[in-house]
Formats: C-alpha cells, structure tokens, sequence
C-alpha cells in the first residue's frame, strides 16, 4: 500500500463517517429553528444512527458482491444529495427523514476499512488499518469541533452544505486513486445476505466482539449525545466553547495505530478488557465531577481513548477469521455497534429529560461495564478450552 493510498482512505473514511456526528452539538440550535423540545431534537442523532445501521446491514454486504471502487462513488453521491436535502430541509420530519438517508449512505467508511485489510500485508495489517481507522476516528472527533464552528460562523445548516461539496470532491479522488477490486462471492444478493446470518450463528468470536463494542459504543453515545446539554445549560457554554471543547475528544484517535500495534503484537485481548474498564470509570467521572469542565474534558478524552482503541483490537481479530468475507464480517459487527449506539441515544434523551447529566452517564458507565462483563466471560471461558483462540 503506497502512503498516498493510505492517506486518502483515511481522510475518505473520516470525511464519510463525520456526518453521522455533525448534529450532535448543533441540538439546541436545530430544536430552535424547527420549534421542538430538547427531547425531540435528540432524535435525529438516533434515526441518524438507526439509518446507519440499515445500510451497513443491507449495503455494506456488497463490498463481498460489487466492484469496491464503483460502488463507493455511487454510495458518495447519494451521501450528497441526501447532504443538500438536509441543507434545505423546510420542516422537522423532513429533516428527520432525511437524516436517516444520511445514515444509510454514509456506511463508504466501513466499506474502505475492510478494502485497507485487503490490500495491506499480514504481517502489518493491523499497523495499517489502525491508520486508516486513524482517520476515521478522527473524522467522528472531529465533526462535533467542525460543525460548532461553521454553525458560529454561518447557521447550523452550513455544514450539510459544506459536507454536500467534500462528497463529491471525495467522488471524484477514489474514482481516480482506489484499484480496482472484484470479490470473489458471485452466487447473488440473496445468497450474500443469508451468508451474512451464517457468520453470525458460526462465529462465537465475531458475536462477542460485536456485541462488546457495541456497548462500549453505546456509552460514547450517551456522553456525547448529553455532553451540548450540560455544557450550555450548567456551564454557559456558546457554540464556539463547545467546538473547542469537542476537540479534546480528538486526542482518543491516538488510540488506533497504538492498538493496532498491540493487536499485531499479541496483546489485543488483554488490551481490549482494559479498554472497556477504562471506558466505564470514564464515564463515572463524568458524572462525580461534573461541576469542573476540566474534568469533563478528561473523562470525554479517555472515553473516546478508550472506544477507538477497542475497536481497532476487535477489527484486527475478525478479519482474521475470513479473508474472502471482511464486508459481510464488518456487516455483523458494524450493525451490532450501531444499533447499540442507536438505542442508547434514544435512552439517554429520556433519561436526560428525567435526570440530567447523571442519568445520562449511569447510561454510559452502565454499557461499558455490561461490555466489560461479557469480556471477562470470553476470556473465562477460552481459558478453559485451550483450542479456542483468546479474545
């Protein structure tokens, strides 16, 4: 893989994935245009990542079946006119509606990644995607940062504009850099799909790596989903602190060459336990030091430190189990993440209705130690059937 390549998947992945994140901080100024409640405004983070979830179940399984390079530039010119519809959106459920078309055009990322492991050596594989999921880790940190800002600068619909150009930009570079790559899988959709419930009931490791990031995902949901909240209600933050403030969250991109290091190295089981544990004494910080946004700005740092790292660690695992089925390996895995981080946003909107920041980080601290838990069950149980590879 020559470094240019590298670089453009990273920077392609961290473009494509930031729109799921681009309303996050923007919450309080969508439920003032649009005339709804802070509750309903926190919606459009969950059909965002419901609509995610959709098109990594339904789409990303033909990276198995299509041409790569075809079917990533088509998946970004849809990403744009669904980009420019929310850009010009007159009403809340149309924006809402199209908020999920977002969602399910924006899964380029997860179908790059597993395009990286492909074409990297084995020997550096992990080395390797860790850096593209560098890149995509930052364009998740990054968004909040990015759409604070343009929406201080221009109006909270600037970004939808702004993102609708990168798209096309995006188009029209992969056309022209990615190789071309045609899978092996010819037997058709329907049978691509049914093999993607075959790795599901087959593969005990691909399960609980599914399931544990999806709880440690579901609790960066809940942080990030509450964090605008609480920072312009208990500590009088404007749009422009908080873009600021949401690049401390940048720092955890840090985690994925790390991990993916480690992971080469043999340690991605025993890393990934550390991480989950980390990730929910993140968030009970959050909650016992709310009043200092020092500590806030620690806790969201070590929290997204923490989910990044995991996930490297699990993708360096999985794609190992089948090399000719990574899009449909991703597919379960990815799907499992989201639709974990779905229903966590949906549960912290109430619970922060109810509660206010502590509901919303007993959310948090709650998935990542469940995650936790599932861990230490996996490492038990390979402990006592010395053939099965230790997760």
């Amino acid at each position: 893989m020559r470094r240019s390549l590298i670089f453009v998947l990273a920077v392609a992945c961290g473009l494509t994935v930031a729109n799921l994140y681009y309303s996050q901080p923007l919450l309080d100024l969508i439920a003032d245009a649009f005339d709804v409640s802070q509750g309903a405004a926190t919606v459009v983070v969950t059909v965002t990542q419901i609509g995610y979830a959709v098109g990594l179940l339904f789409l990303l399984p033909l990276g198995d079946l299509i041409e790569n390079r075809k079917l990533t530039t088509r998946l970004l010119i849809g990403t744009a006119a669904a980009l420019l519809l929310a850009a010009v959106s007159p009403a809340y459920t149309v924006f809402l509606l199209v908020s999920v078309l977002i969602g399910v055009t924006s899964v380029v990322a997860q179908i790059l990644v597993p395009f990286a492991a492909h074409l990297a050596p084995e020997e550096q594989r992990g080395a390797l995607v860790g850096k593209v999921m560098g890149g995509l880790l930052l364009g998740i940190l990054l968004a909040r940062t990015v759409s604070s800002f343009v929406a201080d600068l221009f109006g909270w619909r600037a970004i939808y504009f702004v993102s609708a150009a990168l798209m096309v930009g995006l188009a029209v570079v992969l056309r022209r850099m990615l190789p071309s790559r045609q899978p092996e899988h010819a037997a058709g959709y329907g049978s691509l799909l049914r093999t993607v419930w075959g790795l599901v009931r087959t593969e005990p490791v691909l399960r609980r790596r599914a399931l544990c990031q999806g709880l440690v995902f579901g609790a960066f949901s809940a942080f990030w989903t509450a964090i605008a909240y609480e920072l312009i209600g208990e500590h009088g933050l404007g749009q422009a602190q908080i873009a600021i403030f949401a690049l401390v969250g940048a720092g955890g991109a840090t985690a994925a060459p790390l991990a993916g290091k480690l992971a080469d190295r043999g340690y991605g089981g025993i890393g990934s336990g550390g991480a989950l544990l980390l990730a929910g004494l993140m968030a009970v910080l959050a909650a016992v030091g709310h009043s200092s946004v020092v500590v806030l700005a620690v806790a969201g740092f070590l929290l997204d430190f923490a989910v990044q790292a995991h996930q490297v660690m699990s993708q360096h695992e999985i794609y190992a189990l089948r090399a000719d089925a990574r899009a449909r390996i991703n597919t379960v895995f990815m799907t499992t993440v989201f639709s974990l981080g779905a229903l966590s946003s949906a549960i912290t909107g109430l619970l922060h209705h109810r509660f206010g920041w502590t509901g919303a980080c007993v959310l948090a601290a709650g998935f990542a130690l469940v995650g936790f838990a599932v861990w230490g069950v996996g490492r038990w149980t390979s402990s006592r059937m010395p053939q099965a590879a230790v997760s």
